[in-house]
């Protein structure tokens, strides 16, 4: 039995449930494979995943007894780290506050090594292109096995420090979207390009998920939109509160839910209040898997503001369940977000242009004729309109089955992944050459 890590700078998070499940897809097909966390869950919520999977090694807080010992395998296996820490020290144009703080992961990573030294592993991979990324390398490094990751967004487009360290050292690196891995070969031109690989997300598209799309607006009721991510700063929803407080000023009847918690709760809240917008828009906070489908069945529009994404996984989950999204013309986002066809996109950064598809999108909506109430007086373009838009609905839950389906990707991901660790065993030749021949 193979025994592989599987390290997440927080494991299990309810916003990344795509790790726990890859774990346990993992071990349904006979892998050994040690979960683990840079940090520990701090509330409940943090610590909330539905596969119920849990870490068997978290890193922080570290006992005195792992540092001594993590330093002690740093001296006695210096060779094998000493490119890393020469790298880090004398070359590339990274600050001394990121020197430092690579330093210190690489004693971070040495203690990871100790952790696993008496497990038998034979492979690392690591989610996110973040600090635990540098932790899991070294750890590989000091333990003399392979080393791969999965590429998110933000990670690699926004925050790659040392990533050309990583793309060099991992033996398989996984990106979610073609963008992602265009953007790795573009700005890292000395990585082989057969070893980075597309592997999308994907969303459950079984029967539960197949919500009929709502019935068309009545013109007494409120525009329903959803936004759905954690609450930081990339994700600007600050963006999505001042079209909002747009849409209230042009007298639009309507109310945004934002499903998700995060470190920009507060300055959000201020926001709201700012604008007048208690009564129009509502911080949920953390909402449990299990009641999220009520959100989508309520929602006309599913909606995104990021500044920078993957492909998220929100997307995938709404479109499943044919709603009408509308979100930025960014990064990998159209892959599967089809302008016209699967969804709709705006021009990024563009509050005027997001509140126009807005407000077009509702005109069409409020319009649209309910399949058993006919409306003899509406205009032939409006009810083409209206069906264009179940077309879009239809194509999106198309798209995401063929393209984006979790199931028949996450096999996809485990039969790279075991391929790529059973090649590297096989190239370590044994000792005894009567083994090699058996």
């Amino acid at each position: 039995m193979l025994t592989v890590a599987s390290l997440a700078n927080l494991f299990p998070s309810p916003v990344e449930p795509y790790v726990g499940q890859e774990i346990e897809e993992l071990r349904r097909r006979g892998l050994c494979v040690i979960a683990g966390s840079v940090w520990k869950a701090r509330t409940r919520e943090e610590g909330a995943l539905t596969t119920g999977c849990a870490p068997e090694v978290v890193l922080q807080p570290l006992q005195g007894t792992v540092l001594l010992r993590a330093a002690w395998l740093c001296l006695t296996r210096w060779n094998r780290i000493s490119p890393l820490i020469v790298r880090v020290i004398c070359r590339g144009a990274e600050s001394p506050l990121q020197r430092l703080k690579a330093l210190l992961h690489t004693w971070l990573g040495a203690c990871y090594a100790v952790l696993l030294e008496e497990r038998g592993i034979e492979h690392i991979h690591v989610h996110h292109g973040y600090f635990g990324s540098w932790v899991a390398m070294v750890a590989a490094r000091l333990l003399g096995v392979g080393f791969t990751m999965t590429l998110h967004g933000s990670d690699l487009l926004l925050h790659g420090t040392y990533l050309d360290v990583k793309l060099k050292n991992c033996a398989l690196c996984v990106t979610v979207s073609e963008y992602n891995r265009r953007y790795i070969l573009e700005h890292y031109p000395g990585v082989d390009a057969e070893k980075v690989t597309v592997s999308r997300m994907g969303a459950d598209v079984s029967e539960r998920t197949q919500i009929s799309a709502a019935a068309p607006m009545s013109r007494g009721e409120g525009f329903q939109l959803l936004a759905v991510g954690r609450l930081h700063e990339v994700k600007d929803h600050a963006f999505l509160v001042r079209a909002c407080a747009e849409l209230d000023s042009r007298g639009v009847n309507f109310e945004c839910s934002i499903a998700g918690e995060g470190l920009e709760r507060r300055n959000l809240e201020s926001l709201i209040r700012r604008h007048g917008l208690e009564e129009k828009v509502v911080l949920l906070g953390h909402v449990a898997r299990e009641q999220m489908d009520s959100l989508y069945e309520r929602a006309d529009v599913v909606v995104l503001t990021s500044r920078s994404e993957g492909i998220p996984l929100a997307l995938m989950e709404a479109m499943a369940r044919g709603k009408i999204v509308l979100v930025p013309e960014i990064t990998g986002i159209p892959e599967l977000v089809i302008g016209g066809k699967t969804g709709f996109l705006y021009e990024a950064g563009s509050l005027d242009d997001f509140v126009d598809r807005l407000l077009c999108i509702r005109s069409i909506l409020r319009a649209s004729p309910h399949p058993d109430l006919p409306h003899p007086d509406l205009h032939s373009d409006t009810v083409w309109a209206a069906r264009r838009m179940d077309w879009v609905r239809h194509a999106a839950r198309v798209h995401v089955f063929h393209n984006f389906n979790r199931s028949k990707n996450l096999e996809c991901f485990c039969d790279v992944y075991i391929q790529q660790i059973a090649q590297r065993t096989e190239s370590v030749p044994h000792e005894n050459p009567i083994l090699q021949q058996i």
